[in-house]
């Protein structure tokens, strides 16, 4: 499978496929496509594998788009402004990511649910006790509001970050959560009351806008009813 990431603030992928080749999406993830295309909607795993993803910020349905003969191309494009970050996983790989960052992936990669087994991260860590998990081998595309920056943590290395910008990262990171210490710091920072930690060895990704940051800011000029 070859493609390509066009654009800058909102970017779209042409993922171009031969014949036989396929690649897999949430429900309404696709935007255009060409070719020879043949499309197939199931729970991909079942039904339980579907309510995992759908607790995860999915679609209860995904589709495979398959290529039955020449040459075709289809094009994903985000829900928000912002970067698109393509990973070629291993076998065996894995990248624990946030909820609806999931775009497309090619049809050997395993999309299913996370659960943090630690409470406090859960009940604080911005996104719950789910996230999700893709799994290696092939490609998968991923949708991450704003601009991205990437830390590769040594062992023992720590970050400390507001939960909300937890864009990815690698399984080998241990991500927790710590209260955020002074009462004028609870009260008048603006950060809230936890913080979460990331500690290395493994790569982390950064994100610079969470949506429900934009979220909030946005709603102070809406009007209410």
């Amino acid at each position: 499978m070859e493609y390509e990431i066009h654009g800058t603030v909102m970017q779209a992928v042409e993922v171009k496929l031969k014949s036989g080749e396929a690649v897999f999406t949430e429900s309404g993830g696709m935007a255009w496509m060409q070719g020879n295309i043949e499309m197939d909607t199931s729970t991909k795993g079942g039904l339980v594998a579907g309510l995992g993803r759908k607790l995860a910020g999915e679609s209860l349905f995904l589709t495979t788009y398959t290529c039955r003969s020449g040459e075709a191309s289809i094009v994903f494009t985000p829900e928000a402004p912002g970067r698109v970050i393509d990973r070629d996983l291993k076998a065996g790989e894995s990248l624990i990511c946030q909820k609806d960052s999931f775009m497309a992936a090619e049809e050997n990669v395993k999309l299913e649910m996370h659960f943090r087994k630690r409470l406090g991260a859960g009940f604080f860590g911005g996104e719950g006790f789910i996230l999700q998990k893709v799994t290696g081998p092939g490609v998968v595309l991923l949708e991450v509001p704003g601009e991205v920056r990437e830390y590769d943590l040594t062992s023992g290395e720590t970050m400390k970050v507001d939960p909300g910008h937890i864009a990815l990262f690698e399984p080998s990171v241990e991500y927790n959560i710590e209260r955020v210490r002074g009462v004028k710091n609870i009260l008048f920072s603006g950060e809230g009351l936890f913080l979460a930690t990331m500690t290395g060895p493994g790569k982390v990704w950064l994100q610079t806008l969470p949506l429900s940051n934009l979220a909030r800011k946005l709603g102070r000029y809406i009007a209410k009813s």
